[in-house]
């Protein structure tokens, strides 16, 4: 028993020891942290077209993209991830409170604004994060209000730009 606590107490000051700048490449958070989802969030919302406004890796390479939400919950998705264009499709298939498993990756709605207008969307792992928008370029409060909701997820702001 006293060998499982010194492991904990170990691995709970490792965990403090280690910083943003020893994240694997590649990867945008720290997967050590809690990721939270949304655990309100409303399903019937999310239908519609959303546009890219931000991102995680290098601010070159592919363009802002997008996530065309269907009523029957099927997405189609072109979006800007770590520096490169990733296209793609499929049913967004609840596995818990606001987290969806589509196309083979899992996304978890970690904020919506309270008018469905702005989504923050982050993965366990950290591989990814990007903000999604509806009507245009998103508001500097609902932008500062992600990065916020990012930063206490654990991903690394350095990393995060406007598209």
């Amino acid at each position: 028993m006293s060998r499982l606590i010194a492991l904990v107490v170990v691995a709970s000051l490792a965990a403090c020891v280690g910083g943003r700048g020893d994240l694997p490449k590649g990867a945008f958070r720290d997967s050590s942290r809690q990721l939270y989802s949304s655990a309100v969030l409303d399903h019937a919302k999310l239908p519609g077209r959303w546009t890219q406004v931000a991102a995680f890796g290098p601010a070159t390479g592919c363009k802002a993209g997008g996530v065309e939400i269907a009523p029957d919950g099927h997405a189609a998705f072109r979006l800007c991830l770590n520096g490169r264009e990733v296209k793609g499709t499929g049913a967004l298939q609840p596995i818990g409170p606001g987290r969806f498993a589509v196309a083979r990756q899992e996304w978890w709605v970690l904020w919506a604004d309270g008018d469905y207008r702005t989504l923050v969307i982050g993965t366990p792992s950290g591989a990814f994060g990007f903000v999604l928008n509806r009507g245009g370029a998103i508001s500097p409060d609902r932008l500062t209000a992600a990065r916020e909701i990012l930063d206490w997820n654990g991903y690394d702001l350095r990393q995060f730009h406007p598209l």
